[in-house]
């Protein structure tokens, strides 16, 4: 089991999840945050930690297309260790369910 990160981030990009990270395993895109399953050692710290509720283990239901998009990404962007402002509009996108629309390949600017 991993922890994999869903599209409950996209657009929200809470960072309250990478402060307590014991392994780095954070990686940043332009408008959400991923993990990289290999990385994560299943300690699960940063799952309450997300105010979106966007951190799930991998063995839950419909996980398994967020576990390739975390893996696919955590190669491509930058890693990330230190929690940064979340984005102004955050607030305003919490709660709206189908976010994909949204999703950016675009890589954050890391640490």
């Amino acid at each position: 089991m991993t922890y994999v990160v869903n599209q409950a981030c996209i657009k929200c990009k809470f960072m309250d999840c990478v402060e307590v990270c014991p392994v780095d395993c954070f990686y940043e895109g332009n408008n959400m945050l991923v993990i990289n399953p290999d990385e994560c050692i299943d300690c699960g710290v940063c799952e309450p930690e997300c105010p979106a509720e966007a951190i799930l283990p991998d063995t839950e239901p419909g996980m398994e297309k967020y576990l390739e998009l975390n893996r696919k990404y955590s190669e491509i962007w930058p890693n990330i260790t230190i929690k940064k402002e979340h984005p102004s509009d955050a607030d305003k996108y919490k709660d709206v369910e189908d976010k994909l629309e949204f999703f950016s390949e675009e890589p954050g600017e890391g640490d």
